[in-house]
């Protein structure tokens, strides 16, 4: 039976192997670019193209009051389903809710490109009921031309 004996004269290896680290940081990567476009939009439509498009960035924050209505003529209130009716007196709350330091009262409206006109007119309709002044309407840059 031979003993192992450590020899004195040799070096303790203490490089760090980051290959792991690396590994793990692509992996979340990849998973972060997954996730991130479907967390701004809680109701996927497909936006109308313009030429000159304005870019509002308030629409993106976390508390902005977004409404869409979709293809089928379903009204949203950011994720939650509302019916026209109910859809005024929800925005009105939701704007009192809000501070004076909040600047912003703007209402943004996502419309589906294929949505029927009419729903999307008493969408309006019913945020303005509410007192709404100022009405964002968010469309996309048309990149064709």
């Amino acid at each position: 039976m031979a003993m192992a004996k450590r020899e004195e004269g040799k070096k303790v290896n203490s490089n760090i192997n980051v290959t792991p680290m690396v590994d793990v940081m692509l992996v979340l990567l990849i998973i972060f670019m997954v996730i991130t476009p479907m967390l701004n939009n809680k109701v996927n439509v497909d936006l109308p193209k313009v030429n000159a498009a304005t870019v509002m960035e308030n629409a993106n924050k976390e508390d902005a009051i977004v409404v869409a209505v979709t293809r089928e003529g379903k009204t949203f209130l950011g994720g939650d389903q509302v019916s026209l009716t109910d859809l005024g007196t929800r925005v009105a709350d939701l704007l009192a809710k809000k501070t004076a330091a909040d600047a912003d009262k703007t209402v943004y409206l996502r419309a589906d490109n294929r949505a029927n006109y009419g729903k999307v007119m008493d969408a309006i309709d019913a945020v303005r009921t509410a007192g709404v002044s100022q009405l964002g309407m968010l469309t996309e840059k048309d990149d064709t031309k």
